[in-house]
């Protein structure tokens, strides 16, 4: 199936670029849409133009509301080395630089602008309406997509609906949100009832499981108010019901409905071993690593025989990589992610192994650990998906002496990973792809930086029948998980045990951080961060409160990010409350 030269993902868009400007982004104008896309090879040009828009984001993950959502999550610290303030920074909920996130809001806006590029285009096509529908469907789950990041990110960002080279400024956050829902409500009535595997494009299922996403969040976060006070509350006191732009309205219940049927009909299930979903599982790493050594295991991705892996049931949505990644046209065909959460370098792989090496951002908190093991002993989870560094025989802490925030525990769902491989410097391979898929054909030849290109998943089934207990208050879906880990059943629904699960099933995939937010405890969960037991270049310590604390900052910002400079100097938009004094620097470790 994968990974050679193309994927439909990074295909190049057929529209050219204009120089207008929109909010600090380009306008697409130059191909008029009376007249284009006019075949199904036109349409399927622009739709992968879309896509890559989440390819064009790795060129700085650092940047992405994912990368932000690990590190400000209770569960994962900043990391890096002393200069890595970017990191420190968002694990605080700090800025560091002018400009600190804009790259990521300029591509999103690019992306946005993209979709509505073939938006506006699709009726006046002579495509046929089953054609229609299903470009019509992918476009508006994209844009709603990066709607969603962006909001989630800075909150009342400008809603953009048509292509336009002309300034929008914010409108009402409620609009933006009614927008985003819809469009996945939109896309999930659109869109065929057939699965697509995980095979690159979105289906109806991933539309109906991320409109269940983005309910949660708004109806939660926003229930109580659009105010500051409102947000940073702990009342948690979720709206049942959402006006939408076309004037209709959207009901808890009807997004239930939505939900069921992606459970009941989709195709999607449970990888049957939750080690299985991790890249460290795969064939040419498997035997040697001793956690997964002649257990039976198989990586539900492993696809050597260039076809998609039947075992792949539970992935819906993934950013796919390929060897095209390169530093003379784009980094963003590798898994940029995988880099920087890697362990920080500087020792021999063999003392990594089976994980790869990276920037060290994200270090496991050590509070999640202790949490978890308190309510969840015998949870096999937590050795899934967080690797204990003293287990590792050759480890050194400080691998690298400037490394800051470093913890005992390595998270091991989303690392680089490496594998033995006697044709390779030392006798390993620093990344399993460059074996798996064969040491030729790489653009920017076999690289620690580069060669990381397994997939970074961003829904899968687990969240689906989580959401679905979540929305009906009920322990069908939380049972469904539960017993995939080897736990007994929970009798009754409650809101904490469907917190709990959740924060267990997810550890460290960039979910926990608005699922605090919009249940509105984020600011006492991020608070027990403080005080926890780290390392600074291999010496004990503890983490220290910066800026004010945790708390301080959440109840300041809500979590929001600051606004760029350069969508604030344009008029755009006002900056975000919280950011606007030396108080929401970050100076550096201390």
């Amino acid at each position: 199936m994968k990974k050679v030269l193309n994927i439909v993902s990074v295909s190049l868009l057929s529209l050219s670029l204009a120089s207008c400007s929109l909010n600090g982004v380009e306008n697409i104008t130059e191909q008029s849409t009376a007249n284009f896309p006019a075949t199904d090879d036109d349409a399927e040009s622009v739709l992968a133009g879309i896509y890559q828009n989440l390819n064009q984001i790795n060129q700085y993950p650092q940047e992405s509301f994912l990368y932000y959502s690990f590190l400000a999550s209770d569960d994962q610290l900043g990391g890096g080395g002393p200069n890595d303030k970017l990191m420190q920074a968002e694990d605080m909920l700090c800025n560091y630089g002018a400009n600190m996130t804009n790259d990521f809001w300029t591509v999103r806006y690019r992306g946005i602008n993209s979709a509505n590029t073939l938006i506006q285009a699709l009726p006046n096509t002579k495509l046929t309406d089953a054609q229609k529908n299903q470009y019509m469907g992918e476009a508006l789950f994209l844009r709603a997509f990066y709607y969603y990041e962006l909001a989630s990110m800075y909150g009342n960002v400008p809603l953009i609906t048509v292509p336009t080279g002309t300034l929008v400024q914010q409108g009402k956050v409620t609009v933006l949100w009614g927008q985003i829902i819809q469009d996945f409500r939109d896309a999930a009535d659109l869109l065929p009832a057939v699965s697509t595997h995980n095979n690159g494009h979105v289906d109806k299922y991933c539309a109906e499981a991320m409109l269940a996403r983005a309910w949660l969040f708004y109806t939660g976060m926003y229930g109580d108010g659009t105010a500051l006070k409102d947000l940073t509350s702990t009342v948690y006191k979720p709206l049942t019901s959402v006006a939408l732009p076309d004037g209709k309205t959207l009901t808890k219940q009807d997004v239930s409905k939505y939900i069921d049927d992606c459970v009941n009909n989709s195709g999607y299930s449970l990888v049957p071993d939750y080690r299985n979903l991790w890249a460290y599982t795969n064939r040419c790493t498997v035997n040697d690593y001793p956690y997964t050594k002649g257990k039976g295991l198989k990586w539900c991705q492993d696809d050597e025989k260039e076809k998609h892996n039947a075992d792949d049931v539970e992935n819906m949505f993934a950013i796919k990589f390929n060897k095209l990644a390169s530093w003379n046209t784009t980094i963003g065909y590798g898994n940029g992610y995988a880099l920087h959460l890697g362990i920080r370098g500087g020792q021999d792989y063999a003392n990594t192994f089976p994980f790869g090496q990276g920037w060290g951002a994200g270090p496991v908190a050590p509070n999640l650990i202790s949490d978890w093991k308190a309510a969840e002993p015998n949870d096999m989870r937590r050795d899934a998906s967080i690797q204990l560094l003293s287990e590792l025989p050759n480890y050194k802490k400080g691998g690298w002496s400037d490394y800051v925030q470093e913890t005992d525990y390595f998270e091991k769902k989303l690392a680089p990973v490496t594998c033995k491989d006697l044709s390779q410097s030392g006798g390993f391979a620093c990344c399993f792809e460059v074996t798996m898929y064969g040491a030729s054909g790489w653009s920017n030849g076999v690289n620690m930086q580069t060669s990381n290109i397994h997939d970074l998943v961003l829904l899968r089934f687990a969240d689906v029948l989580l959401m679905q207990s979540e929305l009906e208050e009920n322990v069908s879906g939380i049972n469904r998980v539960r017993a995939r880990a080897g736990l007994a059943p929970i009798g009754g629904y409650s809101l904490t045990a469907l917190q709990n699960e959740r924060r267990w099933e997810f550890a460290c995939e960039g979910l926990r951080w608005n699922d605090i937010r919009r249940w509105h405890i984020a600011a006492a969960a991020l608070t027990r961060q403080i005080n926890q037991p780290i390392y600074i270049a291999g010496e004990a310590s503890e983490n220290k409160a910066h800026n004010g604390g945790y708390a301080a900052r959440y109840n300041a910002t809500a979590g929001f990010m600051k606004m760029p400079d350069n969508a604030i100097s344009i008029g755009s938009v006002v900056q975000n409350e919280g950011w606007s004094d030396n108080s929401s620097e970050y100076t550096g470790w201390r």
